[in-house]
């Protein structure tokens, strides 16, 4: 089976998700032929994912999110006033996904939540199936329990996600926990993508906290508390446009460019993990017994962290308030379960990938069928 990635770029994630899948379908004899990856003006593509996937790498350009000018949460109406501008750029990548998809040489497209992939197969319609994989799939599941929010936000939110898997054959919802499939949204719930790395950590309990911020303007909030705390060891990944690999505050407090290896063995060390609760980082600290606090930047991110709450694996803050993660720390166990459920992906996902791959796409689709 040949296969090729449509991937998100904005944030650390989908990466990661894509750098494993990988490995699962080329220990089971299959081909990546390519990777696809969204680009953003406000970040770099990480180097960890340029070194690690084995399949050739190509850029597109792609909607994102923009930040408040704060640069913490995500800002809706500039996002949406910056991405009408560039829609020339987003046509030119939508053909351009088209040839390549129909290029004859590939027998499935995985997509990591790219919208732009859902854009073209309700346009062109290609014959090769495609299988939508992230956590946000299980936002479209009848049993998912959302926070709460604002009604607009998560109509909002659950109207791109259907958007980004136009066309697929099957969503792939990882999960925190098993859930029934959902048949009616073809969607099947599966274990999170964790990579072999992380089961190959041995996890000890150090004397710092560590931490990953999607947005570098929580950096202030985090030089705030630290001016108030300077004794506790601080050390924060980020992968803000321009800055050095260690950017040194002072002795207690660094932040580092995001590098997945040092990511990983800074986790597994620390005595706690803050982070804007993206599902695969706050996946791979509950793997290792970490206790969370979780500071989300966007609604997605605000739906991860309740869930995530609900499984016992930490608490939800509005900003890095670093002496609340404390006190939770000192009474967390860790979450019963999780690892054996995070260890079974490959059962799960690689036969629905090859089941997916023996599919005809779900066509036709119209403007009345196009949200279902």
């Amino acid at each position: 089976m040949r296969v090729l990635f449509i991937v998100q770029g904005e944030g650390r994630g989908h990466l990661t998700q894509a750098l494993t899948m990988e490995a699962l379908l080329r220990r089971e004899g299959h081909e990546v032929v390519g990777a696809l990856v969204g680009k953003s003006s406000a970040r770099e593509l990480p180097a960890f994912f340029t070194r690690g996937m084995k399949a050739p790498v190509s850029r597109f350009d792609s909607p994102n999110f923009l930040p408040t000018p704060a640069n913490k949460r995500s800002s809706l109406p500039r996002s949406v006033a910056y991405n009408v501008l560039r829609v020339a750029e987003f046509a030119r990548s939508v053909w351009m996904l088209h040839k390549r998809i129909e290029a004859g040489d590939v027998d499935l497209v995985v997509n990591f939540y790219e919208l732009l992939t859902g854009i073209t197969y309700f346009l062109f319609r290609p014959a090769v199936p495609q299988v939508s994989i992230g956590h946000q799939y299980l936002f479209l599941h009848r049993g998912f329990n959302f926070p709460r929010a604002g009604r607009t936000s998560l109509a909002l939110l659950r109207l791109f996600t259907r958007m980004t898997s136009l066309g697929a054959t099957k969503r792939l919802a990882l999960s925190f926990r098993p859930m029934p499939a959902d048949e009616a949204q073809r969607i099947a719930v599966v274990p999170p993508l964790l990579r072999r790395e992380v089961a190959a950590m041995k996890p000890r309990r150090g004397n710092y906290i560590h931490g990953y911020m999607v947005n570098s303007g929580f950096a202030r909030s985090i030089e705030e508390w630290h001016k108030s705390h300077p004794s506790v060891p601080l050390r924060f990944f980020w992968d803000r446009k321009g800055a050095g690999r260690v950017t040194r505050v002072d002795s207690t407090l660094e932040f580092h460019a995001i590098d997945d290896h040092d990511f990983l063995c800074s986790l597994a060390s620390c005595h706690a993990y803050a982070t804007t609760a993206g599902f695969e980082s706050v996946c791979e600290a509950m793997y290792l017994g970490k206790p969370i606090m979780m500071v989300p930047a966007h609604i997605e991110q605000d739906c991860n962290a309740y869930d995530a709450c609900r499984c016992g694996a930490g608490i939800v803050a509005d900003d890095f308030d670093l002496g609340r993660l404390a006190d939770f720390a000192a009474t967390f166990k860790p979450s019963a379960g999780f690892k054996a459920w995070a260890d079974s992906a490959a059962g799960h996902i690689v036969p629905s990938l090859e089941k997916a791959a023996e599919t005809v796409p779900v066509y036709p689709l119209s403007i009345s069928t196009m949200f279902k």
